[in-house]
């Protein structure tokens, strides 16, 4: 397995908001030693957090995915000065299939996310991650057009390559080989996403001379950034995509060691590092601390889990209380459902 591709599926502590904050993410990673000497450890520390982005899971698994829970989700986010949303994608779960409660009933993320897009009008909107064999890219180039174009510009595209074996079959696909198709497949999306004439013509993927349009807000098309754990797919993130999205699974120590190849691949290829984009997709366990887990306990303890990403290079954290069976398991209360998650949005809210 260790010399194996696989995409898992994907899913600095953000006192930044607002203007700032958004002008942040679609430029340069800010660096400490950019900034004026300051005194001491804690400070450069802070530094680092400041420019760490916080924003939120999207309510689309189990109980609380309920239209009016996502609506209320998305208007507070955006008011207590989250960066942005982030949904995922999940199909089907097949007979037999030992998969976390999270995965047995998910909303499509772009319907999702073009929901809570008609609810805000600054807040990202992001997906951790549509998986690439399943589509045809002219198909989710188009989709992704319209809602970056609904949005006013606010859509980040997370790719991988998908996992489940009951998927591939569902959508009639095959991920293999990984790396040819993804690179293929953000060649097809950068030459529909142009708004002009274009064609494409790969080994998988065909784009004939046309045009799609309305074109995406986002000048080039939304940003794109991929998953995968594998060297390879870290290497690729780095060399052709605008960052890295890590998975739900994806440990702390993996997450320093996926920044670390990502960003000499980039810099291998001629791009700068800082550059790009590290987003973190961080489990929240609220209440019972539990060491392994940076991300569990009670707020404070929370936040300060948080502050170890932001040292092992994430740019931005999203906050993923789906994975909780009380918030996104299919038999929960969705009443209760519905607060617990408002509850954690705003224990965990930027600006506090």
């Amino acid at each position: 397995m260790a010399g194996r591709e696989r995409s898992a599926d994907p899913d600095r502590l953000a006192f930044a908001s607002g203007d700032a904050g958004r002008a942040r993410a679609g430029g340069r990673r800010v660096r400490c030693d950019a900034w004026p000497a300051v005194a001491g450890r804690g400070a450069a520390a802070a530094v680092r957090l400041l420019f760490m982005l916080i924003s939120f899971g999207c309510p689309v698994s189990g109980a609380w995915a309920q239209p009016e829970t996502l609506t209320l989700i998305a208007r507070q986010a955006e008011e207590l000065g989250y960066h942005g949303l982030w949904a995922f994608q999940r199909l089907l779960v097949g007979r037999g299939q030992d998969l976390a409660p999270a995965y047995h009933s998910v909303l499509d993320p772009v319907v999702a996310l073009t929901w809570a897009a008609a609810a805000t009008s600054r807040i990202r909107l992001g997906v951790s991650v549509i998986n690439l064999p399943y589509v045809a890219p002219a198909y989710l180039a188009k989709q992704a057009s319209s809602l970056d174009r609904l949005s006013g510009g606010r859509f980040d595209l997370g790719l991988g390559t998908g996992w489940s074996e009951a998927e591939f079959t569902a959508t009639g696909s095959d991920p293999n080989p990984r790396g040819p198709r993804t690179e293929e497949y953000l060649a097809a999306l950068t030459a529909l996403f142009s708004g002009e004439e274009a064609e494409f013509g790969g080994r998988f993927y065909r784009v004939p001379a046309s045009r799609m349009l309305p074109a995406p807000a986002q000048a080039g098309g939304p940003p794109v950034l991929l998953g995968g754990t594998a060297d390879a797919a870290l290497r690729r993130a780095g060399r052709i995509a605008a960052g890295w999205v890590s998975s739900s699974r994806t440990t702390l120590p993996e997450i320093a060691r996926g920044v670390r190849i990502v960003r000499e691949a980039a810099e291998s290829a001629g791009r700068d590092p800082d550059s790009l984009r590290i987003v973190v997709r961080g489990v929240v366990q609220p209440g019972r601390r539990d060491e392994s887990i940076p991300l569990s306990g009670d707020w404070a303890q929370i936040r300060a889990g948080a502050e170890r990403y932001a040292e092992a290079g994430a740019t931005e954290l999203f906050y993923e209380p789906n994975w909780d069976p009380r918030i996104g398991g299919l038999d929960a209360d969705p009443r209760v459902a519905a607060e617990l998650g408002a509850e954690v949005l705003a224990g965990l809210a930027p600006h506090h």
